[in-house]
């Protein structure tokens, strides 16, 4: 357990996929007032790798990606935006089952979603949920700041 800085973790993770991003605009969207939290750094970075990578693919490498945190609350707020063609109700339903995808076999293992919700809900007690439609998709993930000093990121 760390004292960290959402965004930190969130453009780490666009340099670990940044050769997957050639031909997406990145949109940054961070706000000033966000403090920092106590999480798991590490495992907080594999949630947004896959996210991040979700989003990406949904494009299928060219479109808008938009990354954006805010404070709300006792909480911070991410948000992880895509200008794919969206999710169908049914798919919704089943987005964070394990082994679940839409992606053509052989490019999926069905598990990005799974242990991004895994990570938030069960080893961070926070929410992790999904707004869709065509052309724009947001994964809106809640962190509770669990006791942390209240200080602003730097």
């Amino acid at each position: 357990m760390q004292h960290i800085d959402v965004t930190d973790g969130l453009e780490s993770s666009l340099v670990m996929l940044g050769h997957k991003l050639l031909g997406v605009t990145v949109v940054r969207d961070y706000g000033a007032d966000v403090p920092r939290i106590d999480a798991y750094a590490g495992e907080l970075n594999q949630a947004w790798i896959n996210l991040i990578d979700n989003a990406v693919d949904a494009m299928d490498g060219a479109g808008t990606l938009r990354l954006a945190t805010r404070a709300d609350g006792d909480a911070v707020v991410v948000e992880i935006g895509d200008t794919g063609p969206g999710m169908s109700p049914q798919v919704l339903a089943r987005a964070f089952e394990a082994f679940y995808t839409t992606k053509d076999v052989g490019k999926g293992t069905g598990l990005g979603l799974d242990i991004a919700r895994r990570i938030v809900v069960e080893r961070h007690g926070g929410t992790i949920g999904i707004e869709s439609q065509p052309g724009d998709t947001v994964l809106r993930i809640r962190l509770p700041n669990q006791g942390a000093m209240a200080e602003p990121a730097s």
